[in-house]
C-alpha cells in the first residue's frame, strides 16, 4: 500500500488545471494505485491526482462498492435534472456544505492501460465524478456555492485546526461558467 499525503486547501496545486495524460505507462499505473490506496485509507468517495500533488487528469473513486478510476475524463449530461445535498472534500477536511450538481452524468475517458471507458453516474456517483473532474480543472466545490454558503464555508475553514492562516484562501471562478442551475457545462 502506498498512501500519499493529501494536499489541503490553500495549496496552489489545487488551483492549477491538470495536464492531460499522454503516456499510459508503469508510472501512470503506480499513480492510479497510489490514488486508490490513499482514497481508501482516508475513506473518501474520490481522489484526484492534484490532491496528492500530481498535475495530471486522473482520479479514483469508491462509490456504492464500485472502486475504479478514470483518466482524461470528458463529461456530458443526459438531462437537466439537478441534485442538492451535502458535499465535502478530503482537501477541505470536516467541512460539508449543500452543493448543487447535476443528477446524471456520463464520463468518457480511459483506464490505466489506455483503453476507452465510460462511467454512467446518478446521484452520489454523478456528484463524485463532477467533483473530481472539477479538481482536474483547478476548481473546488467551494467555487460552486452561492455567496452566503461560501461565506459560511470560509468561516468554518478559518476555524478548522488544519487551516494555515498564513496562506490566504482564494476562490476561483469555474472555467465552465455557472451555466444551467449554476452548475457549469
Amino acid at each position: 500500500m502506498t498512501v500519499q499525503s493529501i494536499r489541503l486547501f490553500g495549496d496552489p496545486v489545487l488551483r492549477t488545471p491538470a495536464d492531460p495524460v499522454v503516456d499510459f505507462d508503469k508510472e501512470l499505473r503506480t499513480l492510479v494505485k497510489d490514488l486508490t490506496d490513499s482514497m481508501l485509507e482516508e475513506g473518501g468517495a474520490g481522489l484526484a491526482a492534484p490532491q496528492i500533488g500530481v498535475g495530471l487528469r486522473v482520479f479514483s473513486f469508491d462509490v456504492d462498492d464500485v472502486v475504479g478510476h478514470i483518466i482524461n475524463p470528458e463529461l456530458s449530461f443526459p438531462d437537466d435534472e439537478e441534485q442538492d445535498g451535502p458535499e465535502g472534500c478530503l482537501s477541505i477536511p470536516g467541512i460539508y456544505i449543500d452543493t448543487k450538481r447535476r443528477q446524471n452524468v456520463v464520463a468518457a475517458g480511459f483506464n490505466e492501460h489506455g483503453d476507452p471507458i465510460q462511467i454512467v453516474g446518478t446521484g452520489l456517483m454523478a456528484r463524485c465524478v463532477q467533483h473530481e473532474t472539477d479538481h482536474l480543472d483547478g476548481v473546488l466545490f467551494l467555487d460552486r456555492l452561492d455567496a452566503a454558503s461560501r461565506k459560511d464555508a470560509m468561516k468554518q475553514i478559518r476555524a478548522a485546526d488544519w487551516y494555515d492562516a498564513g496562506k490566504p484562501p482564494t476562490i476561483k471562478e469555474s472555467p465552465h461558467g455557472r451555466g444551467l442551475f449554476g452548475l457549469g457545462r
